[in-house]
């Protein structure tokens, strides 16, 4: 008489039976979805324009071009059926097939975006209830090591020519010039630069409101030289008008991101260690910021740049360091050597936590 787990079936055979299943990779929830029929897994071609439709502008924006490139390679194939080791080979052929730039990085950026737009398309899918969060192929893939950005604060010589240039050449030297005197003091992105529109201005409270990536919003101070020239600018320009655009061209119509590349390039012909080093924009960001943390500390240097907290200990610790606009417009006026009308008499560049 042989030991049994029901009727017919030993308990050897039984076991035998899901060691085989073990080695191919099989579970028993594998075996139940496909006893039960079709699972209506959809296709990587269906699906991800659907997941497209379901996420911000932003995000469309960056991971658009490698969601493409997906549909190319798997577009027919059920989202389940690809493997990690599929998504690394893929990894690497965007990565290899990268247009080789002077400020290349072999890569490795292309491929993390690929990486990250599939976790992204996998999130949904799990919210979907497509596959679970251990069946997400993605999630077992790394991402390439990012290499320390070449990035570096700038000098103020180096910031002065940059403006010189800026308003002393071109075919809007006036509207170029304003571009590099807004960066400079909020140490914005080009995002929130674009979306300015004439309710983001508070005349008299000198503040600006910033909308940038993440859907982060903020008032940020500007010093009253720069809000009149907002106003005279939005007012010459037809850009005062409600809910429009308030950067604009000689002609009215309002600026792209096109105008910072030109801007940049036409700085880099005039000079050389621009073009050497590919500066842009970003690195005015990471001047100020930079400037900001040496004299007035991370808490100011973090609300300065509008960064969010992240994860539980940044949260908490945030509740004792968090820096508001008071001491985001002392660290302005100091910068700008114009007073603020919101700005913290008591702090001072002296005074800073970190010195500098």
């Amino acid at each position: 008489m042989t030991d049994s787990d029901g009727p017919g079936y030993p308990l050897r055979e039984i076991e035998a039976a899901r060691m085989l299943l073990e080695k191919m990779g099989i579970s028993p929830a594998d075996l139940l979805r496909t006893s039960a029929g079709p699972s209506g897994v959809p296709v990587f071609a269906d699906y991800i324009p659907r997941v497209s439709e379901a996420v911000s502008a932003g995000t469309r924006r960056v991971y658009g071009t490698y969601w493409n490139r997906v549909i190319r390679a798997w577009g027919p194939r059920p989202i389940t059926s690809v493997t990690p080791l599929e998504i690394s080979q893929l990894a690497e052929q965007v990565k290899a097939d990268v247009v080789e730039r002077r400020n290349a990085r072999g890569g490795r950026g292309a491929a993390e975006h690929l990486i990250a737009a599939l976790r992204c398309m996998y999130r949904h899918a799990i919210a979907d209830g497509i596959l679970t969060e251990a069946e997400n192929p993605a999630a077992r893939v790394p991402k390439p090591r990012r290499l320390r950005s070449t990035r570096s604060a700038l000098p103020d010589s180096r910031l002065e020519e940059l403006s010189q240039v800026a308003a002393s050449t071109g075919d809007d030297p006036a509207l170029d010039a304003l571009l590099l005197r807004l960066h400079t003091e909020t140490a914005c992105r080009r995002g929130g630069a674009l979306a300015l529109t004439p309710e983001d201005l508070d005349a008299e409270q000198c503040l600006i409101r910033l909308r940038e990536k993440g859907g982060t919003v903020r008032w940020q101070p500007v010093s009253p030289t720069l809000m009149s020239h907002l106003l005279v600018h939005g007012q010459s320009r037809g850009g005062l008008e409600s809910g429009q655009r308030l950067l604009r061209y000689a002609n009215g119509r309002p600026i792209t991101s096109r105008r910072y590349d030109y801007l940049w390039r036409r700085l880099g012909q005039h000079l050389p260690w621009v073009a050497a080093q590919q500066v842009s924009m970003h690195w005015i960001r990471h001047t100020i910021l930079t400037w900001v943390e040496r004299h007035f500390g991370f808490a100011v240097a973090q609300a300065y740049a509008g960064h969010e907290d992240h994860g539980r200990a940044g949260r908490a610790m945030a509740t004792y360091i968090r820096a508001g606009i008071p001491e985001v417009a002392s660290a302005l006026a100091a910068l700008t050597g114009e007073p603020h009308p919101l700005a913290n008499s008591t702090l001072s560049p002296d005074r800073s936590g970190s010195g500098g």
